[in-house]
């Protein structure tokens, strides 16, 4: 057993066994990794796969419970190399953070930029996707740290810390009736169509529920996965948006008006890491960065115990 063949059963499953794909992500023949699947099953005395002719369709009971064993095993591996370089390269590697697009055009510039003063050697990957995108991941591996409203909490093998709070603002095209008015409620805003985040995506669920308790239909004639296309539609005169309040910059979007509202519930952006994921020194000082008041040591303790 090696860990090539431990690798090789990993992208499989991930490939949705398909071995030409898994090839190619190891970079490897696909003759060879089917060699190594016969030489593990023949060494281990059980078949892994479940076949049908000469194609792979899914994993026997075996298999199933070797692949648990198999990203743990891949996961310690990883950790070794990890501290090793820790005590090596103190200040040089590669951070790769998965967040939406929110998050990185508004919220991290600032964090980035002071990081990379600090760590310049350090080559940060930068990775836009969805929340249940990012939190997949994290759980494989592609991604040292998430940063999202949704889905990281709900994941019992990441370990996450409260980032920042926020609420939704409205945005409309300048001199819209909305801006006369000195009280907005959801029945002023029911009147209008609406544009705002794709479902799952930047407190939609919060914009969702308070239309439900109030007992409106919400016209949402648009949604979008990040705020700069739904202010681009808002100004087109589609409708009026209902965005993250920090996404507003007055200085930029000359051609809107933003209206403050508590008519949402607040929103909590999460910083996340995986469980048993050794985090490299500069990944943690990209996190205090973020967020000076977090307390560190209690993340460490959660996410990897016997650090």
């Amino acid at each position: 057993m090696n860990f090539q063949q431990l690798r090789i059963i990993r992208e499989t499953v991930r490939q949705n066994f398909n071995l030409t794909e898994a090839s190619a992500a190891l970079f490897t023949s696909q003759s060879g990794v089917s060699k190594h699947i016969k030489d593990l099953e023949d060494e281990l005395g059980v078949q892994l796969f479940i076949r049908k002719g000469k194609r792979i369709l899914g994993l026997t009971e075996p298999g199933q419970a070797l692949l648990s064993v198999v990203e743990r095993m891949l996961i310690d591996a990883d950790n070794i190399k990890r501290l090793a370089d820790e005590f090596n390269k103190i200040d040089e590697g590669t951070l790769t953070l998965a967040t939406t697009h929110t998050q990185a055009r508004y919220i991290l510039p600032p964090i980035v930029n002071l990081f990379k003063k600090q760590f310049p050697k350090v080559h940060l990957v930068l990775q836009q996707a969805s929340p249940s995108e990012i939190v997949e991941m994290l759980l494989q591996g592609q991604a040292d740290i998430g940063i999202a409203t949704e889905s990281l909490t709900t994941e019992d093998n990441l370990a996450g810390i409260p980032y920042y709070t926020w609420q939704h603002s409205i945005i409309t095209p300048k001199d819209h009736p909305l801006t006369k008015l000195a009280h907005i409620t959801l029945e002023d805003l029911a009147q209008y169509p609406i544009v705002t985040y794709h479902e799952g995506f930047t407190g939609r669920a919060k914009i969702n529920q308070a239309f439900i308790d109030a007992h409106l239909d919400a016209d949402i004639v648009m949604s979008a996965l990040d705020t700069d296309v739904i202010k681009t539609y808002v100004e087109l005169g589609m409708g009026i948006g209902i965005i993250n309040s920090i996404a507003y910059d007055e200085k930029r979007d000359i051609h809107l008006s933003q209206i403050k509202t508590s008519l949402f519930d607040i929103n909590t952006t999460w910083i996340a890491v995986r469980k048993g994921h050794l985090l490299r020194g500069y990944g943690y000082d990209f996190i205090s960065l973020c967020s000076p008041e977090a307390n560190i040591k209690s993340l460490k303790k959660v996410a990897y115990p016997d650090e």
